[in-house]
């Protein structure tokens, strides 16, 4: 049996994710001009090295904003953020975001979800459906929370799959994380009894090649999670 190497992350990592943190949780907001590199070093106990090499990661990640002879400041990242701002977002803390950015990435699955079962209306086969279908009962009969959220996933990320479009199936797999910490609450709050319900009322619409009451099945679930019933955040 082989296994896999582990290694421990770098100081200059531990600085970036712990700056990342404070910047996400709103502990260092927009317009913050951060101390100098060199009281940074002595705060955290780490080189001006590590400091400088993070800062400069941060910033090319769009959360600082280096001004020559000013100083550096948190940049307004939702304005200017790059891809690597998005992915530091949904794998931030194991899903622990504020309020908005939950909305935020609720509302873009909305978008994602929506536009891969358009696609699917044209493209899908019998056989993927009948593959969705053994995804929806694993969510039934799933023992934990834990397993009935990787059968969801399973789900979702086939649906994206045979859309046909080679980038959503990875947009996807960039939520996972989040997804399923997202959907974990979910569970906890309502029960995975809940998630088959909105998982089966979605592929049976599939299964009847009613696309539009697909999407309409999609949007109120996730509308749900965001503002009506089945909240999952306050």
């Amino acid at each position: 049996m082989q296994f896999t190497k582990l290694s421990a992350p770098t100081l200059k990592q531990l600085f970036v994710r712990e700056l990342e943190s404070m910047i996400l949780s709103g502990r260092l907001p927009v317009g913050t001009q951060l101390p100098t590199e060199r009281e940074m070093a002595a705060s955290m106990q780490v080189s001006r090295a590590v400091v400088n090499a993070g800062v400069l990661e941060l910033a090319d990640k769009g959360f600082l904003l280096v001004k020559p002879r000013m100083g550096t400041f948190v940049a307004d990242y939702r304005r200017d953020g790059t891809i690597e701002t998005f992915l530091s977002i949904v794998n931030y803390n194991g899903g622990m975001l504020r309020q908005d950015e939950i909305r935020s990435i609720l509302e873009l699955r909305i978008a994602l979800d929506t536009l891969a079962v358009e696609l699917c209306a044209t493209r899908i086969t019998e056989a993927e459906i009948s593959m969705l279908r053994v995804a929806t009962e694993a969510i039934g009969s799933a023992k934990t929370d834990e397993e009935a959220v990787g059968h969801a996933f399973t789900f979702q990320h086939q649906l994206a799959l045979f859309s046909g479009n080679t980038l959503l199936p990875i947009l996807f797999s960039s939520f996972k994380s989040l997804t399923r910490t997202l959907w974990l609450r979910f569970c906890t709050l309502y029960g995975k009894a809940a998630l088959y319900q909105n998982t089966d009322a979605l592929c049976a619409k599939l299964e009847q090649r009613d696309f539009e009451g697909a999407t309409l099945c999609l949007v109120d679930a996730i509308q749900n999670s965001i503002q009506g019933s089945k909240k999952i955040f306050y």
